[in-house]
């Protein structure tokens, strides 16, 4: 275990007390999550980062259980020094509603019928999950999050937040997702599900007290999902035509080619961690996602709030950047501050799992809490309002700068002077700076966002401003050069 890791964590379990009323109208009693969190909490509880999981996903995202041979899903990126700092941040991991590993699933007990739900587990959303979510986080007496974080489903539950909470998170990071499930992507779940429920020992769902499992139904279904999360590039790099454990062609049925023997490998590995009906309730829920309101996702996206960044990965067939782009679309059509960045893989929909180097960067980067101090220059030349003209050209030249505060002998913001003023003056033959001088000045504080003070620049159509303290006393200048510098 490296020092970049999380170390020993467990999971931990939250009890919701009153119903859960459902997208479908079924009301969901006696709910459990099973969660996980790394790193601390601060006193005013606003450092907290929720992770969402892919499709057959689970709490544990990062560090380690004891007796695990391998760390949580998402250990690249979560962990001291990485872009999902636990020294900084407050991260929370929850398994999904129907899921298996800890939330109640369909393979809860029914306090009902005190047997395991089966098929009698009503259908779940994206929304739903969601919902649970929140209660968490409610939970925890959190009431802003920093961010919003998952890629495929957990990339839906995103959106989701953004759409049913739009309060609650200062930034979202959709990644390898869709804003609503395509025919293709439905087809795909849909024949999964057909393996599953054409397995004699599926039994309508009503296994879990015969001792057989559906075991072939389950580990064909994954295998054929497995195959949409790779590219072809990735799967002619890995494997090419190579034969598995053999010199030539058998010219029978039997296991001839590596990736056959990779694909019913992974097919039993996943039977062993996974539940059946777990599978098709969740990829049920990933069909019935579609966040368009009368099909238009840019109404769909209406009084969403927080700053998004949307990543797509540029092999990714299975949520392929066409379907990233048409979010960013959507949510710039609600001048909602959107970024995009797509990674360059050939691992296909699997790379935000594995792509360490690029995800650490693109997340870093957009979840900054750059502000003004980090980035004001400090020792600036000022000049008081009795100065004259000439004094001001010289300070510029000397200083080699293009805006000047003017203030007061105890340095209070009065006003500035720029380069195109001393033009000015030229023109109307003005000899004093007062009388050419900027007096209403726009300023900043040094503890505002680089965001906040960028949009101020462009909305006032201009490129450098005073930083002054509480007393408009001057502490610094920044200019739209160094939040190009900065942003670049």
């Amino acid at each position: 275990m490296n020092k970049e890791s999380v170390g020993i964590v467990e999971t931990k379990y939250f009890h919701i007390d009153e119903p859960i009323k459902l997208d479908s109208g079924e009301i969901l009693d006696n709910v459990s999550v099973a969660y996980e969190t790394y790193g601390e909490l601060n006193k005013d509880k606003s450092n907290a980062i929720l992770i969402c999981h892919a499709l057959t996903g689970d709490a544990h995202a990062a560090g380690w259980h004891e007796g695990d041979k391998k760390p949580g899903w998402w250990e690249i990126v979560i962990g001291p020094g990485k872009s999902l700092d636990s020294e900084k941040y407050f991260i929370i991991c929850s398994n999904v509603l129907g899921g298996c590993k800890g939330t109640t699933g369909p393979s809860s007990i029914n306090p009902k019928t005190k047997k395991p739900y089966g098929l009698d587990f009503p259908v779940v959303t994206i929304g739903d999950m969601v919902q649970v979510q929140k209660k968490l986080i409610d939970s925890f007496g959190i009431t802003q999050l920093t961010a919003v974080i998952g890629g495929s489903m957990g990339g839906m539950q995103v959106l989701e937040w953004m759409v049913t909470y739009p309060e609650m998170m200062k930034k979202a990071i959709p990644i390898a997702t869709t804003a609503s499930s395509s025919p293709q992507q439905i087809a795909f779940n849909d024949v999964g599900r057909q393996a599953i429920f054409a397995d004699p020992d599926w039994n309508k769902g009503n296994y879990y007290e015969t001792g057989k499992v559906p075991v072939s139904g389950l580990s064909l279904a994954r295998m054929i999902a497995h195959i949409t999360y790779l590219s072809d590039e990735s799967m002619d790099i890995k494997f090419g035509r190579g034969l598995q454990d053999k010199d030539e062609i058998s010219y029978d049925f039997s296991v001839d080619f590596q990736v056959e023997s990779y694909l019913k490998h992974q097919g039993e590995v996943f039977v062993k961690r996974f539940d059946a009906n777990s599978y098709l309730f969740i990829t049920k829920a990933v069909d019935l996602f579609d966040l368009s309101v009368n099909g238009s996702l840019i109404d769909g996206f209406k009084g969403v709030e927080t700053k998004v960044e949307v990543i797509s990965v540029d092999s990714d067939w299975l949520y392929p950047t066409e379907q990233s782009t048409e979010i960013v679309t959507a949510l710039n059509a609600n001048d909602v501050e959107t970024s995009f960045s797509e990674i360059k893989s050939n691992y296909g929909h699997d790379a935000f799992l594995l792509e360490k180097g690029q995800l650490n960067h693109i997340l870093s980067k957009f979840l900054a809490d750059n502000t003004v101090e980090d980035i004001m220059m400090e020792k600036i030349a000022t000049i008081r309002e009795n100065a004259n003209i000439e004094d001001a050209a010289k300070l510029m030249v000397d200083k080699h700068v293009t805006h000047i505060p003017v203030v007061t002998d105890d340095l209070k913001l009065i006003g500035i002077v720029t380069s195109w003023d001393l033009s000015k003056s030229i023109a109307t033959g003005a000899n004093q700076l007062k009388d050419i001088m900027t007096k209403t000045v726009k300023y900043c504080n040094a503890h505002e966002s680089i965001e906040d003070v960028a949009r101020k620049m462009r909305k006032f159509d201009i490129s450098c401003l005073p930083v002054v303290d509480e007393d408009m006393k001057v502490l610094g200048l920044i200019t739209t050069d160094q939040i190009s510098n900065l942003l670049s």
